[in-house]
């Protein structure tokens, strides 16, 4: 939802662009965290005609469904970003199997598109606990006045912003409302960050329906916005080709639910579970106070992975009588979503060959590449063929003296 930010100014080629440059990737799981939660990155506008069908717009088709995936400058500079960010998209990927699975079944229900389920890294990158100085909160940064009209709670004891599941059905709902209003989903998710109202002055001071024509008309974020949900959504499908790795979090786990009608403490729970107070935290981020405030009128939902009848029956009888010892459990094993993925397999040499620095024979390596660099002055620095430079990196082309993008990986001596 709308949020400030402050901005620097970069310039690369002919344009500037404000936007904001504050990460959020370093939180800490169950735990409030006041900060800026946009993850966009200074963009600057580059001649389109460097990028003309080129294997990002080919890819960029190819994983196009209901939303258009446009192609442009922008759109690159943020992808060229994020792909630099190995460590932390690979976070995401990681986290991302837990929550996206949450986020689907939430648009599934309203009939929205399920690609747009990866906006909610640009808003909080997987975070729920992470708060805006403006005051937004929750993995889809809703502000209070907004979350209200769409059915989230705010209280002494919860804040449903911070519930993935109630929060992914609020978002789904504001976004199905955009859509149906202005019948493009470029503007629908435009008007997630800035505001239905931005929006619909900017379309009627153009008289145009498309993202794109109205862009420079929006607030300086959103401006970014769109073209850093265009950006995950290429680095989320083909991080692969990127060196990207999921990284395998605490949250990779088989969860189930239980309803309480009664106020019950996070810490009892913990207790009857044999887990440790912060991950039943993490797994139930919206109780403010650690305590679920289960009323017989409206019983709460509590998250817990995946037990066994024995360990079930230990917690049920906890709740029932919250009196009752607890009898002291071993560690609790939890049950993983899906095994951690395997490394990316790296292909042997295609042929012998030495890649040589400065003299000196070096093993098959990776080079990441710098601004200005070419196919042909890498493959002059390591010593090696600009043929077989090509033939260890088709998808960057065949074009040996076409500047490369800055923080790709270049394989050199490996097919």
């Amino acid at each position: 939802m709308k949020k400030l930010f402050p901005f620097i100014i970069c310039a690369l080629f002919i344009q500037i662009v404000k936007a904001d440059t504050k990460a959020v990737f370093n939180m800490a799981p169950a735990e409030i965290v006041q900060q800026d939660t946009n993850v966009l990155l200074p963009v600057i506008q580059a001649p389109v005609s460097i990028y003309q069908n080129n294997i990002f717009k080919r890819r960029l088709d190819s994983i196009q469904h209901e939303v258009p995936l446009d192609y442009n400058g922008y759109v690159q500079a943020y992808i060229d970003n994020y792909m630099r960010r190995r460590d932390e998209m690979g976070r995401m990927l990681g986290l991302s199997r837990y929550y996206f699975p949450i986020y689907e079944k939430a648009f599934h229900d309203a009939g929205i598109p399920d690609e747009i389920k990866y906006l909610s890294i640009v808003e909080s990158a997987l975070n729920p606990n992470a708060i805006s100085r403006v005051g937004a909160a929750g993995p889809w940064q809703f502000m209070s006045e907004t979350a209200k009209i769409y059915g989230l709670s705010m209280t002494d004891y919860v804040d449903d912003r911070r519930d993935p599941i109630q929060a992914s059905a609020a978002a789904a709902a504001y976004l199905k409302d955009a859509y149906l209003q202005f019948g493009d989903w470029l503007l629908a998710i435009a008007s997630y960050n800035c505001g239905k109202s931005n929006v619909l002055h900017a379309l009627e001071q153009t008289g145009t329906h498309d993202y794109w024509s109205i862009r420079e008309l929006l607030p300086a974020e959103t401006r970014g916005y769109v073209p850093a949900f265009i950006a995950i959504n290429y680095v989320m499908k083909y991080h692969k080709y990127h060196y990207i790795v999921p990284q395998t979090g605490n949250l990779a786990i088989v969860t189930d639910t239980i309803m309480v009608n009664k106020f019950v403490s996070l810490n009892r729970v913990a207790q009857a579970l044999g887990m440790p107070l912060k991950d039943v935290c993490t797994l139930n981020p919206s109780y403010r106070q650690q305590l679920v405030n289960g009323t017989a009128a409206i019983p709460r939902r509590i998250v817990i992975p995946k037990i066994d009848k024995e360990r079930d029956n230990i917690l049920r009888n906890a709740i029932a009588d919250l009196n009752a010892p607890i009898p002291v459990l071993r560690p609790i094993q939890y049950v993983s979503i899906v095994p951690p993925p395997p490394p990316i397999p790296i292909k042997p040499p295609v042929m012998a060959v030495q890649a040589v620095v400065d003299g000196k024979v070096v093993a098959p390596t990776i080079h990441t590449t710098k601004k200005g660099e070419t196919l042909t002055s890498i493959a002059t620095m390591y010593g090696v063929k600009v043929e077989q430079l090509m033939q260890w990196n088709r998808a960057l082309g065949n074009n040996a003296t076409l500047p490369l993008l800055p923080g790709l990986a270049v394989n050199i001596g490996r097919g």
